[in-house]
């Protein structure tokens, strides 16, 4: 569980580091960059610990298909509360499929 906490911050870090500044777009390239540094660095305190922590637990495989799910779901949800983005039907057909993928990489064979 503390993989999953960690890497579900690590998320909200790097996706915020990622499109934050996209609501910003009369701000100077260069400020983005260097904010977006700054709050990836954080990002790095969580991540690094998350796999740390599970590959005890997880294979790498498995990791990263963890990791690509909290992505997604943290990002619909940065993208339709921050941005102001609608959520459209194609997009949860790919996340279905998404899930799907899921569910071969952790199904024992």
């Amino acid at each position: 569980m503390t993989t999953i906490i960690f890497l579900t911050i690590s998320n909200v870090f790097m996706t915020i580091a990622w499109y934050g500044h996209l609501k910003y777009e009369d701000s100077p390239l260069w400020k983005a960059i260097v904010i977006s540094w700054l709050i990836a660095s954080v990002e790095y305190c969580f991540q690094v610990p998350a796999n740390r922590i599970g590959h005890y637990q997880f294979t790498a495989a498995q990791l990263k298909t963890i990791q690509e799910v909290i992505t997604l779901i943290v990002f619909c949800g940065f993208s339709v509360w921050y941005l102001k983005e609608p959520m459209k039907w194609n997009y949860a057909v790919g996340f279905l499929f998404i899930i799907l993928a899921v569910f071969f990489i952790f199904k024992e064979w």
